[in-house]
This record gives C-alpha cells, structure tokens and sequence, in this order.
C-alpha cells in the first residue's frame, strides 16, 4: 500500500467517524512548499459548501479522528483548511532495502490484474514512411502500454493495418507506373496516387529483383499490391523498432473481408433492429446511443462506408475477450468517435467498452522556425528524419510530458542541448552521475553489498527528500495508470533528478566516513534504480555515461 493509499483511507475512517459521510474521492497531494508537510489533502474545503462549516471548523473537528501509525511523524492544519501530513523519515528509509531487493520490480502493482486491455495505436495505412504525427501516437500508445503493464494491466498492443479499400488502389497503380517508369516508360501516377519517395525507392527495388518480367505479366497488379503492402509495412515496422515501439499484433483489415467477419456483424446489428433503410442506403441508429444523428454503413450503390469494416473490427477485438478497448487517434477523428463507441455499444450490449483517446498536432521547431519538409528528400518530415536529426530518446522524452490533448512543440535545438535546459540531457546526466559515483566506489573497493546498514543516519534534508520522492513512485505509477495521464512519469523524472543533482552537489559521499558513505551509496543506488525504470516507462534510455 502506498502511503496516499494509506493516507486516503485513514481520511475515509476519520469522515465516517466525524461526520458519517462517505466521498467517492479524496486528493492527497505533494505540497511545492515543504513546510506545508509532505503530503496535504484539501477535502474540507471540499466540504464546506455541504457541511455548512468554514474548512477551518472541518479540518479542526476531523483531526481527532485521524488514526496514523508510525508512518506519520504529524498532522497539523493550515489556512484555509488544509490537512498537511508529515511522514516519519526514519520509517520510510526502509524503502531503500526494499527497493535494493526488488530492482525494477519496485513500484510494480496489481490494480489490473483482472483486466486485459487491447490498445491500437499508429495503424497507419502502408502507403508511405511514418510522420510525426504518427511519432506522436506510436510514443503515447507504447508508454501508456508500459505503464499499464507496469500497474498489472495484462496489455496488447495492436497495430491495425488498412490494407484493404481504394487507398491500396491507389498504391497498387502508383507503384505500378514508378516501375515502369524506371525503363522509361511513359507512365503518369494517378491523381489521388503517392508520390513519396519511398514509392519511387519500391519501383527500382523491384526492377532489381524483378528485372522487366511484370511489365506485360497478366498478375503483376497483385504482385505490385501484396508486395507493395508488405515492403511499406516493413519500413514501418523497421522505422517503429527504432523508435522503441514495437505490437503484439498486426491485424489486417483485408482479413475482415477475407474471413466474411464484416456480414457477420452487419448480420448481427439487422438482428438487434438497430438499422433501417432510406433511400436506398442502410443506416445504423447511432443516435438512440448518444451520437448526433444517424449513420449511413452502406450507400445507395451498395459499397459500405468506412463506418462498417471499423465496427466489424472492433467487434472482432471484442470476441478475443479483451475487458477495454482502447484507441489512440489523431484529433481530426473527433467527429468520429461518438458514431463509433455508439456502433460498438450497439454490439456489445454495454456502455464503455470502447475509449478513445485523441492526439494533437506537432509542430517540429528548428532555430525557431517550423519544420514541414526534410532537407534530404524535399518531402514530408518523417520520423525517420528526426531520429536520424536528433535521436530517440528527446523524441520519447518530449512526447510523454505533453498531454494529448495538447498542441505542442518539439523543439529540435534544445533536444539536442547538451545542458539542464533540457529534460532528457538532465534526467539522464542524474542517472549517469550517479553509475560514476558506484564506479570509482567500486574502483576503491568499497562495500556494495548494502548489507546491515543502519538507514536512521539519512536524516539530513537532502536524503530526507529523495526517501520521500522515492516512496512515492508507486503511487505516481497508480495514478499514470489509472487516470491515463503518462505526463506524469516524466514530471516526476525531473523532479527525481532535480533532488539527486541537488543531494550530489552536497558534501562528497566517498570522503565520507565509511558507514555514512556505504548508506549514502544505498540511497543513490536505490534512487537510480527507479530512475531507470521510470525513463524505460517512457521509452528512454537511462545512460551510464555522457
């Protein structure tokens, strides 16, 4: 139990004994003001609109009834009203053992353990190379997957691929006319073809291998659209795994007409009478299930909507048993999501089965200017060229501070600032400051074994607070978890980082006496553990040297 668990229930009794209330939530929170306590909650105030009392009357009259054990040195209130707890650090130093013992397990939860979530993120369709905006989905949805994981959620991760529709046409033909125009054939690309230079980079890839023969060859348009398909979908893949993202299933929307899953559900929703016809087309009744109006799946010349495959999909996730589905999508989705969770509530028979979280816009910003093309290719700016420009790690790191449902920018120069300004070059300098203090420990033949140590001399005000910040990694993780809100790893990153840089900067741990420099070197090594584990959660490496 982590101690803002602790801390709310011992706050849920002292409201049932005070005033025989039960609340649904209570906040304990960290104050920025250390003389405020390490942990505060704010739940008079709360209450004062209700109970008819000023916060001040609340907090006084709920003090009595507020039971801690020795994890908590004080209690004491503030004006307004606020409730400040003050943890016993002597007590909490225990966590440094534990965290020793339990290495990149510390911090592991089982909040999920009977939930098995599906999340699908990037599903791009394979016509050309992943952009930043891509970047953006692909980061979220592999560190919220972490996260999860981490909280006990079983986790897939699900990459659906669009291979199927009038999109794969177009990459067929545009394929097509690239190969012949590598003998100098006339051959102009469609109008709504692709252009990208990675089509192109296909054409001569397959006049190498292929030579001449599918110029006349009566299959080459299924050479070129099989082949097309899984040349581009390997560059993702390939562009994916440098990026440190990688899926647990790759789901072919052509399967769902292969396998007649889209007339099964289509069967399905005509036997619930949740569709009718008009004018020639069938509609779905989305709106008796909180959408704006009703939905056509298949038109008037009988082809389907691109409402109907998504639905068919989304319940073939939903047979494999998964108890949440969730979607990550661009923010130009937003008019789709209420059609969908409405058709996938339709199928289910319940409400909720499907949550949809929506990504906002990147701008990539290089000596203060906005970035839209490569300075390579003269094309769009792939997230292959911001590796290349800046590598992973700033990416990730950038990515997971930023809410998605925020616009932001990804500034390219203080990525690759070689100083505190930036957050990733700061995170990870604390992480190697610390793996070069345990070297030259060990060159000298220091104990590493932090064997019968005695943890009450971390009484200074320094160690004081990188205990407190490392007792609270757990329930950082639970709230990550639980509200979906990844920014907060990387806030507590800095601020874990921000108090090593601080501690380090303090008296030299090895000029130390034995005994205070063998716990000090417990507490750092401790403190770099989770460090670890807490970038590894955002997909960044936690470095040894700089």
């Amino acid at each position: 139990m982590t101690i803002q668990t602790y801390l709310t229930k011992q706050m849920h009794d002292a409201l049932k004994a005070a005033f025989k209330l039960s609340i649904e939530s209570i906040q304990i929170e960290t104050p920025k003001d250390k003389t405020h306590g390490d942990f505060s909650t704010n739940i008079a105030m709360q209450l004062a609109k209700d109970l008819r009392r000023s916060p001040m009357q609340i907090a006084e009259t709920l003090l009595p009834f507020i039971h801690c054990d020795a994890r908590v040195e004080s209690i004491e209130i503030a004006r307004p009203g606020f409730i400040n707890f003050t943890t016993n650090k002597r007590y909490f130093a225990e966590v440094i053992p534990t965290i020793l013992a339990q290495g990149s397990s510390y911090g592991n939860l089982t909040i999920g353990s009977n939930e098995h979530y599906n999340i699908e993120y990037v599903s791009v369709n394979p016509t050309g190379s992943l952009h930043i905006g891509h970047a953006r989905g692909a980061a979220a949805g592999d560190t919220l997957s972490r996260i999860l994981k981490k909280a006990g959620f079983e986790v897939t991760r699900e990459f659906y691929v669009n291979d199927g529709g009038n999109q794969i046409h177009q990459l067929t033909l545009s394929i097509e006319a690239r190969y012949k125009q590598t003998f100098n054939i006339d051959c102009a690309l469609p109008e709504d073809g692709y252009y990208g230079p990675e089509i192109t980079r296909l054409a001569e890839h397959i006049k190498t291998t292929k030579k001449d023969t599918l110029l006349n060859h009566p299959d080459a348009y299924d050479f070129f659209r099989a082949y097309g398909v899984d040349y581009l979908l390997s560059e993702i893949k390939d562009d994916l795994a440098r990026f440190d993202v990688t899926f647990d299933v790759f789901f072919s929307e052509a399967s769902l007409y292969q396998t007649d899953a889209i007339n099964q559900t289509l069967s399905l929703l005509k036997e619930k009478g949740y569709t009718y016809e008009l004018d020639g087309a069938l509609w779905l009744k989305t709106s008796d299930f909180g959408d704006s109006k009703d939905r056509v799946i298949i038109k008037s010349d009988q082809t389907y909507t691109y409402l109907l495959p998504d639905i068919a999909y989304h319940h073939h996730k939903v047979s494999r048993g998964y108890t949440k589905l969730i979607d990550i999508l661009g923010g130009d989705h937003h008019g789709y999501v209420p059609r969908l969770q409405a058709s996938i509530e339709m199928v289910v028979g319940k409400k909720g089965m499907l949550e949809v979280d929506l990504l906002q816009m990147v701008k990539v910003i290089e000596d203060g200017v906005e970035v839209k093309m490569s300075k390579r290719s003269g094309k769009a700016l792939s997230l292959r060229d911001l590796i290349d420009s800046v590598g992973k790690d700033p990416i990730r790191y950038f990515f997971a501070m930023r809410s998605l449902n925020t616009h932001m920018d990804l500034d390219l120069d203080l990525a690759l600032k070689q100083s505190n300004e930036n957050p990733v070059y700061y995170a990870q300098y604390a992480h190697a400051r610390i793996s070069s203090l345990l070297e030259k420990a060990q060159s000298l033949s220091m104990d590493l074994s932090f064997q019968s140590l005695e943890f009450e001399r971390l009484n200074d005000e320094k160690s004081e607070t990188l205990i407190t910040l490392l007792v609270e990694y757990p329930q950082v993780i639970e709230e990550a978890a639980t509200k979906r809100i990844v920014h907060r790893i990387p806030q507590y990153i800095n601020r874990l980082a921000t108090a090593l840089h601080s501690f380090y900067a303090g008296d030299p741990v090895i000029a130390m006496d034995p005994s205070n420099a063998a716990v000090r070197l417990a507490l750092l090594k401790a403190v770099q553990i989770v460090l670890s584990d807490a970038l590894n959660l955002i997909g960044v490496t936690a470095k040894n040297k700089m």
